[in-house]
């Protein structure tokens, strides 16, 4: 079974709860439907972006996913869906609709969805209580949730609470930058902040997992990272000497980090065949799933061409494209 791991979804327009009129003013999420059918998504006041069906409708997902060859599809809300700014009550509302939702559409077609669900990490105690709603309620074997949810990195202590409840119930942990925290104002032109901004996010975030001792604690923690990882790969081998030279990067782990790499998921999301190469290398030919950030622009249209293309060995080909997503699941089919 063919398997895209990294794909997000939104509720349409007329089933989005009005959170405003429920918790009060902020940033809650909206769709401004279009008379071309797409819709304009609002954060508050803010436009953020266009949205068409594929966003929401499963009838068109399956077009596209037929036409990719796609067997299944794991699907998760749209990252800035999650809304770690808001009071921890909301959040968790916010969090408890979309699971349900998610669940929904799953159940209506679960033999090519599968769902990943979201909880709200600005509290962590009601974040493991919607864990294990989504587990033992939904059935979800996975939650996404931010780079730096809620401000917190991910060796956050605060957080240990949360990935240690992760393991305990079998719920894979999928982490996927909000927005990116680093390069401020010189990220304002030319779409930087997700082209540039997401990858260099993706890897610090990844580098404080290992350095602050995560991996070291919970070994057995299975945790996946969008976008092949952003920058980490190319930085690894830097982290790498910073381990050897600096006794600030050995205060929490016994070994070097590429040895902690290769415990960490990424998908397969690179737009280059020896980008992807590097990826198979650094976190082992069992650790990449097949991914395409669908339907946003910045994804793969054709990913198990562009996985191909890489001409890898043909088991490990295979592995990627469906193959190591059963194992990070913690399910074998």
């Amino acid at each position: 079974m063919r398997v895209d791991f990294h794909t997000h979804i939104i509720p349409p327009s007329d089933k989005l709860p009005d959170w405003k009129a429920q918790f009060g003013p902020g940033r809650w999420p909206s769709l401004v439907p279009q008379a071309d059918g797409s819709a304009m998504l609002m954060m508050g006041e803010s436009t953020i972006m266009k949205l068409d069906d594929r966003f929401w409708s499963l009838d068109r997902r399956l077009v596209d996913m037929d036409r990719q060859g796609v067997d299944l599809q794991v699907i998760s809300p749209i990252p800035m869906l999650s809304c770690y700014w808001a009071a921890p009550e909301a959040g968790q509302a916010v969090a408890r609709y979309l699971n349900e939702h998610i669940a929904t559409l799953v159940a209506s077609r679960p033999d090519r969805f599968a769902g990943m669900g979201t909880v709200p990490l600005q509290d962590v105690d009601r974040a493991i209580e919607e864990l294990r709603h989504l587990r033992g309620n939904l059935g979800m074997r996975a939650v996404q949730i931010g780079s730096c949810p809620a401000g917190r990195d991910l060796d956050d202590p605060l957080l240990l609470p949360f990935f240690e409840a992760c393991r305990d119930l079998g719920v894979a942990v999928f982490v996927h930058p909000m927005q990116p925290l680093i390069g401020g104002e010189r990220l304002a032109r030319y779409y930087l902040p997700n082209i540039v901004g997401n990858p260099l996010e993706t890897a610090l975030a990844m580098t404080r997992l290992i350095c602050g001792g995560v991996l070291e604690k919970l070994p057995d923690l299975h945790i996946c990272f969008a976008h092949a990882g952003g920058a980490f790969p190319l930085v690894l081998g830097r982290v790498d000497k910073g381990y050897a030279v600096r006794a600030e990067m050995r205060e929490n782990i016994s070994r070097k980090p590429s040895d902690y790499a290769r415990m960490i998921y990424v998908d397969a999301l690179t737009f280059d065949t020896a980008s992807l190469r590097l990826v198979v290398d650094k976190h082992g030919a069992d650790r990449v799933l097949m991914g395409t950030d669908y339907p946003f622009g910045l994804g793969e249209v054709d990913p198990i061409v562009a996985i191909a293309e890489a001409e890898l060995p043909e088991e490990v080909t295979r592995a990627i494209i469906e193959g190591n997503v059963w194992d990070f699941l913690g399910e074998r089919r």
